[in-house]
């Protein structure tokens, strides 16, 4: 299959990438790398473009695509609290221009990167599928907001589309080639292992007072290399004029506390952590039913336990302490 990736250089694309080629998948990447690596990928399949880039968009789609996996976006709930203007440009606008140029192209197919924040704070957990979808940060909104938009696509231009709600992806290759590198870095895995490494003096908890056994915030996290699986079972899944929307996690939450001191047993290392206040547009738990994509195409994640996901994230940040600029 020919398929073209954008933000393919960031770290779930550029984990899905690999399996792509890893399985003989025709692969064009395009990303402007404000925040992908170009040494996440292979140099002879990245395409630097932007998507707010008509001109350079509608170049990097020539050439014949089955299916687009769309991973650029902006992702840190707490800086599109404070910046929406951002998450609005990032996540809608330069999502919609993208729709237009894949229907230019003749692009029908599209594999569309949400997040469980589409829910807001559930009214049960695990949280399925169709559990009521109430955003409370502009990161979650955003996402909803597309996904509306692809409905509206399939029914009208005959688009076919699967939206993938993503718990907590964390992880990294188990080669320790490929791995998570943001900057600055927001996600608690990583932060947490730069603070075992020496990189960080503390990691920040926010919030130690929500209604969860040790008053932290608990989330279901994910293997970037199960969700890669997923990626690419759900674009194989795909038909004309029809969506699919499928939970991604292992239906188990661990709250901040249990992950850093998950990551004390893994690294031997001690972790110091900064107690500090909420964030806000922070739910307090969040945790996947993912029955249906198990169901429906078959999906078997891996790596179930928070240990082995650590693991093989503290095997990356240990061999690139620096990340690609080591």
């Amino acid at each position: 299959m020919n398929v073209f990736v954008t933000g393919g250089a960031g770290y779930i694309g550029s984990h899905v990438v690999r399996l792509l080629l890893e399985a003989g998948h025709r692969v064009r990447v395009y990303d402007n790398l404000s925040e992908g690596h170009a040494a996440a990928v292979p140099p002879e399949v990245l395409f630097r473009g932007d998507l707010m880039d008509d001109a350079r968009l509608a170049e990097g789609l020539t050439g014949g695509w089955d299916c687009l996996l769309h991973f650029a976006a902006s992702c840190a709930v707490g800086e599109s609290m404070e910046n929406p203007e951002k998450y609005y440009y990032n996540n809608v606008v330069a999502s919609l221009r993208l729709a237009s140029a894949m229907r230019k192209a003749g692009v029908g197919r599209i594999v569309f990167s949400s997040s469980a924040a589409t829910y807001g704070n559930p009214l049960k957990t695990p949280i399925p599928e169709d559990h009521p979808t109430v955003p409370i940060n502009a990161y979650g909104r955003t996402k909803l907001d597309f996904e509306a938009a692809l409905g509206y696509y399939a029914a009208a231009y005959g688009l076919g589309y699967a939206a993938l709600r993503y718990f907590n992806a964390a992880g990294a290759a188990p080669d320790a080639k490929i791995g998570e590198d943001h900057r600055p870095e927001t996600h608690l895995v990583p932060v947490v292992l730069q603070v075992a490494l020496g990189r960080k003096e503390a990691v920040p908890v926010f919030g130690t007072d929500y209604p969860t056994p040790d008053g932290t915030c608990i989330r279901d996290y994910i293997h970037v290399y199960d969700l890669a699986q997923a990626h690419i079972l759900a674009m194989q899944a795909i038909r004309p004029g029809k969506g699919l929307t499928f939970n991604l996690g292992n239906g188990a939450g661990y709250s901040v506390r249990e992950v850093i001191e998950t990551a004390r047993r893994v690294t031997g290392r001690a972790i110091p952590i900064k107690e500090g206040p909420r964030r806000a547009g922070d739910p307090p738990s969040l945790v996947a039913a993912s029955e249906r994509i198990i169901r429906d195409l078959g999906w078997k994640p891996q790596f179930t336990a928070i240990e082995a996901i650590i693991e093989t994230a503290w095997r990356w940040h240990k061999s690139h302490p620096d990340g690609y600029g080591g």
